[in-house]
């Protein structure tokens, strides 16, 4: 049998991470966050794909095609966070839980951050906890699809 998969999703300019303002986002690579929520996925039973892009319209077709296919999305959106209204349609369009996750803390940051588009459609948002919101993110991702299939 399939295990479940967990689709997490990283935005713009998140391939930086460990290079770009190490002070705000820490010095770890977007590849060792992704090691370790997939390291955390597996120990519950569950798979997990990554994928990073600069592009909005990557992003909206890797949650359609989630559609019907996942079990829950991680999405650290980026910058689009603030104002990508098509990424917020595509997310209500779909079928499981979605946890939005940050490593700063945006509503702490520039007055432009504090608005999420992704917020309304979350069932959770992990702020500000650095690397530890990963494996955060992915627990309550994990115990959202654990509470649906009972």
């Amino acid at each position: 049998m399939a295990r479940p998969v967990i689709l997490l999703l990283s935005g713009p300019n998140l391939n930086l991470l460990g290079d770009r303002e190490p002070e705000i986002y820490g010095t770890e690579s977007l590849m060792d966050h992704v090691g370790t929520a997939r390291e955390r996925a597996q120990d519950k039973g569950f798979d997990l794909e990554h994928i990073q892009s600069n592009h909005e319209g990557d992003l909206i077709d890797a949650i359609h095609a989630a559609r019907k296919r996942v079990a829950s999305i991680v999405i650290n959106a980026g910058a689009l966070t603030h104002y990508s209204w098509s990424l917020h349609d595509a997310l209500s369009a779909y079928d499981g839980p979605v946890v939005e996750l940050h490593l700063s803390d945006p509503k702490k940051r520039e007055p432009w951050r504090h608005l999420s588009v992704i917020e309304p459609v979350a069932i959770s948002s992990v702020v500000g906890k650095g690397g530890a919101g990963y494996l955060e993110a992915i627990d309550i991702a994990i115990n959202a699809c654990s509470a649906t299939d009972g």
